[in-house]
């Protein structure tokens, strides 16, 4: 009875062990599969902050040593770095050493009498700079005169993406407006993908709206403008601050752009979705400016522009401000310009800088 009872608890031995053996090895591989998995959701986590710091600033580590309760302690602390800035096409040709009376932070600065073309203000007006979205002044300009159908329904497809800078847009492929809502929200609020539209869909293409830029440029006496495209995304849409003073007194004579430029705010609604657009010029929304005409601009190579037209002590006036450093830089240098003018004399004293 004894050998009987003995025989069946080692025959349940034999039929447990291996089950235990297959469990524990699962459970085992499990956790190294968990493991596994956890470390590489890890190192892809660390790879993507390292990547998005990498774009932004630099991290250096720095050792010092402290004293706690009498014993030297070396501490290894990481510090972050600022990225050097980005130099610009007028900072490489040295145009941010010229100075002037005013201590604009614009390396290229003109002011005209509207009413004879006086040149009241000048510094570096002449040398030829990538322009950013002033290049949309001219795509309006075109548009405006191309006496187009406003009305006709426009839609952003994949040839209007930015290629070129990757920037972003609110515009979705597949989104329709009017083409009078696609010049509004191109001149009012930059939008790329509007512009790239609009010169897409000119007779013969954007290649032809471009011929149509460059041959209303040569008309207007802009010899030293040149476009490759209707949105100012490329470094080679190029113009001097003399031509773009050329260019907004010719913008100032069409109604719509003086409009369109100058509006604080407007909704319109691709695929009937309404979406609310702002000015990029905060001095529009300024009570104590008078503006008849505007547009900014900015690109690594061109840095902050801005062209105006705007009445100050009664007279008309066009600015114009290009590779300007800071967010609100060009405006303030508008700021400091307009406090100039109120104080010239009646007799036209003029002070040119640079």
């Amino acid at each position: 009875m004894f050998k009987l009872a003995l025989s069946a608890l080692f025959s349940l031995l034999l039929v447990f062990a291996p089950a235990q053996a297959v469990k524990a090895q699962a459970t085992g591989n499990g956790a190294s599969t968990k493991k596994s998995a956890a470390k590489k959701v890890v190192v892809k986590k660390s790879r993507v902050v390292v990547r998005t710091r990498a774009a932004k600033a630099e991290r250096r580590t720095s050792k010092r040593t402290v004293v706690v309760r009498g014993k030297r302690k070396t501490v290894i602390q990481s510090v972050r770095v600022a990225a050097p800035s980005v130099q610009t096409m007028g900072d490489l040709a040295g145009l941010n050493l010229t100075r002037d009376p005013l201590d604009l932070k614009s390396s290229v600065a003109l002011v005209l009498d509207q009413s004879n073309m006086e040149v009241l203000f000048e510094k570096n007006a002449n040398v030829a700079l990538p322009i950013a979205s002033i290049t949309k002044l001219m795509t309006g300009l075109v548009v405006v005169q191309a006496r187009q159908d406003m009305n006709e329904m426009l839609k952003v497809t994949d040839e209007d993406i930015d290629r070129e800078k990757f920037t972003r847009s609110r515009l979705k492929i597949g989104s329709e407006l009017s083409r009078t809502d696609m010049l509004h929200i191109a001149l009012m609020s930059s939008e790329n993908r509007a512009a790239s539209a609009l010169g897409r869909n000119y007779p013969g293409g954007l290649t032809a709206f471009v011929a149509a830029m460059n041959a209303k440029a040569k008309l207007l006496g802009m010899n030293d403008t040149h476009y490759v495209d209707s949105s100012g995304l490329s470094k080679s849409n190029v113009a001097s601050a003399r031509d773009l003073a050329r260019l907004a007194m010719a913008a100032h004579n069409e109604p719509l752009l003086r409009q369109y430029s100058t509006d604080q705010k407007t909704i319109v609604e691709p695929n009937g979705v309404p979406m609310r657009y702002g000015n990029t010029n905060r001095l529009v929304n300024n009570p104590d400016w008078d503006i008849g005409l505007q547009k900014t601009g900015f690109i690594n190579e061109a840095g902050r522009c801005l062209v105006m037209q705007a009445k100050i002590e009664g007279r008309a006036v066009i600015m114009v401000f290009l590779d300007s450093k800071g967010t609100q830089s060009r405006t303030a240098d508008a700021g400091r310009m307009r406090k100039w003018l109120e104080g010239l004399k009646p007799t036209g004293m003029s002070l040119p800088g640079g």
